[in-house]
């Protein structure tokens, strides 16, 4: 696709995204689109957003995990930017009408000490890279309209991220068992889903891992303090009502907001 194409693509998503409407998947509009040519408009708007006073903070993988792929009718995962302007403070209250069709998931953030990329990266080099980890709410949200997505449709926009919460209580990796810890999400006090970190590609380093060598594919490399987000643990809800959302990973904390209507 030549690059005007891919701005009108960009322009398109970025438009849909301050108006708070959906549009048409771009596949639909644009059939030649490809998963390449998907990640060109992602760093279109990132660029766009960075020039316009955000901040490139870090990276994200979504539907690593079958029952999210499942879901949203993906046979593989998704990847994309995280800008600093979608973080939001934990406990802080949240406007509905802000987002198109929402859904939260819970996941854990790692927070990098050391630059990490390049191909053939293993999970070792993860465990050497990273910091600390977070438990963290992502909110995901699709301009395209009924989430009716491809591989090309997420990856353009930006992998349908919408916002992230960090919880407050971080822990070194190797004082975790991010093979099999129980995360679970409510709403108003009552259960709606849990899962473990070992759907997240067996766990959530191998999934970091995965992430870095397949971004090496556009020379893309992690820097230090840079969070990465490695994909929800269990199948998002959708937030539609008003309320109070919490995120437990049992025995190493909780990450919590509230919506208003």
């Amino acid at each position: 696709m030549s690059t005007i194409t891919l701005e009108d693509v960009a322009g398109t998503l970025r438009t849909a995204r301050l108006q708070g409407q959906p549009v048409p998947a771009p596949t639909e509009t644009w059939p030649a689109l490809d998963a390449d040519g998907a990640f060109q408009v992602q760093k279109i708007n990132v660029d766009h957003a960075v020039t316009g006073g955000d901040r490139l903070v870090g990276y994200k993988l979504g539907n690593i995990a079958k029952v999210m792929q499942d879901a949203f009718g993906l046979d593989q995962p998704d990847y994309g930017h995280l800008l600093a302007g979608i973080f939001e403070f934990e406990g802080a209250t949240l406007q509905r009408d802000n987002f198109i069709a929402p859904y939260v998931e819970l996941e854990p953030a790692f927070v990098l000490r050391s630059r990490l990329g390049g191909r053939n990266t293993t999970i070792a080099d993860v465990i050497n890279a990273v910091d600390y980890a977070l438990p963290a709410i992502e909110i995901i949200d699709s301009r395209v309209k009924d989430w009716a997505i491809g591989l090309p449709d997420t990856l353009a926009d930006n992998g349908s991220t919408g916002a992230v919460i960090l919880g407050g209580t971080p822990r070194k990796v190797t004082d975790l068992n991010l093979r099999d810890t129980r995360g679970v999400l409510t709403f108003n006090h009552r259960e709606v889903i849990a899962g473990t970190t070992g759907n997240i590609l067996g766990n959530p380093l191998a999934a970091v891992a995965w992430l870095v060598n397949r971004l090496a594919d556009y020379d893309v490399e992690f820097e230090a303090g840079q969070v990465i987000l490695p994909g929800s643990c269990l199948q998002a809800v959708p937030m539609n009502e008003a309320g109070r959302w919490s995120g437990t990973f049992e025995g190493w904390g909780t990450v919590e907001f509230d919506v208003s209507a």
